[in-house]
């Protein structure tokens, strides 16, 4: 009585955790990724960045 009542609880803890797994990794898949626009002041700096080069080796 005890073996089939610990048997019950565990298939049942073990496929709620499926379950879970399942839908998390559906909704993941789902997930649209977007990109944030550059910051200014990063264009700035890897602008300065190539103008110095091109004044290095000039």
């Amino acid at each position: 009585m005890m073996f089939t009542t610990i048997m019950i609880i565990s298939v049942i803890i073990v496929l709620v955790v499926l379950l879970l797994a399942v839908v998390t990794t559906s909704r993941a898949y789902t997930y649209n990724h977007t990109i944030d626009p550059e910051a200014p002041e990063e264009t700035t700096s890897v602008k300065e960045t190539d103008r110095n080069k091109k004044d290095s080796q000039d």
